[in-house]
């Protein structure tokens, strides 16, 4: 059978978006927001004294990636599968140091990665400390992943470590189908990372953002450790928060039910208008994307839900997580709430 190379009414409506989308993000990826450094301050006064990731930039990530240049230079880590995960720290330069990145001055930027030896704890203090997992969604590359993790901790205003799940993105607006692969294929590696976090005796509380496909790798990775441990996995996490989820409905309703008292800690990010999940729910036949899904069927689930939608503007909708401070402060709230004591004690807004 002969394929028409004419292009349907959903896949034009799908390749303007990504044109729309590119002009966004071309730059730093799927969850960078433009305006640099500046869109990501906290909301509240700030204590005197530097904390958290100002005070200690370091991001320790964990990545299915490819090593290239023996990970000692730019771009450190490329966009094929690796054939073993690596355990990697990375020294940043903050925006107080005028740091230049892809971004441009007063950013965050990377100094240096230091491939960090097999069984070595995450952690680097001799304390206990909570930790922050972020995972990336799709069209990153390892640089902008990093610096959104550094970024993201740092407009929350935690306290504790800052971690990443970099998994191999093509860090292309064309290769949508290859991202989903390779996010799938990496559950394996992130469930390992979550079974050593909480294997960890340095580390305490283990909260989770995850952001549009990237919510995908990570509640499939909660599943299969759910699956193996049961409900001495529960304990360790905090929050686990799922940012405009690239993942459709059904799916994530089946996983729900497998994870037990996991899914009380979820909390899901939703925006109405979010035209990137509009066109990824086009181009599966019509079934809709949690990140877009009516906030009473998420919480018949029985996770909790952030409805972002009062928030969004004239762009993709698809970033409020970084990109809006009201947003962010909520999300900051709701990963306080789950008992962590890695907070400032700066209040809510009203």
């Amino acid at each position: 059978m002969a394929f028409s190379t004419r292009p349907t009414g959903q896949i034009a409506r799908f390749f303007v978006l990504l044109l729309a989308f590119g002009g966004l993000a071309a730059v730093s990826g799927c969850a960078s927001a433009p305006g640099g450094a500046s869109a990501f301050a906290a909301v509240g006064t700030q204590p005197a004294g530097q904390t958290g990731i100002m005070a200690d930039p370091i991001v320790t990530a964990v990545t299915t990636r490819n090593p290239v240049k023996g990970a000692q230079a730019r771009p450190w880590f490329g966009t094929q599968r690796a054939n073993q995960p690596s355990n990697v720290r990375i020294h940043l330069s903050s925006p107080a140091e005028g740091a230049f990145s892809t971004v441009g001055l007063g950013d965050w930027g990377i100094k240096a990665v230091e491939i960090v030896p097999v069984g070595e704890s995450f952690s680097v203090r001799d304390r206990r400390r909570d930790v922050l997992v972020y995972i990336h969604g799709f069209n990153q590359s390892f640089e902008t992943a990093v610096l959104d993790a550094a970024r993201l901790s740092d407009g929350l205003r935690f306290h504790g470590e800052t971690m990443l799940f970099s998994w191999p993105s093509k860090n292309s607006l064309m290769n949508y189908i290859y991202d989903r692969e390779s996010a799938l294929w990496s559950r394996d590696a992130l469930e390992g990372m979550f079974d050593e976090l909480i294997g960890d005796p340095t580390v305490g509380t283990v909260h989770v953002v995850a952001h549009s496909m990237g919510t995908m790798v990570a509640v499939e990775s909660l599943r299969q450790l759910y699956d193996r441990r049961g409900a001495a996995a529960t304990s360790r996490f905090g929050a686990i928060v799922l940012a405009s989820p690239d993942i459709d409905m059904d799916s994530f309703t089946s996983s729900v039910s497998r994870i037990g008292t996991l899914s009380r800690k979820i909390t899901v990010l939703t925006v109405a208008n979010d035209r990137a999940l509009g066109a990824m729910r086009d181009m599966a036949g019509g079934v809709t994307r949690v990140g877009i899904a009516e906030k009473p069927r998420l919480e018949a689930l029985g996770v909790r839900v952030i409805d972002a939608s009062d928030y969004a503007g004239g762009g993709l909708n698809h970033d409020l997580f970084m990109s809006n401070a009201q947003v962010r402060e909520t999300i900051r709230r709701f990963i306080a709430d789950a008992g962590s004591p890695a907070y400032s004690s700066s209040s809510a807004i009203q």
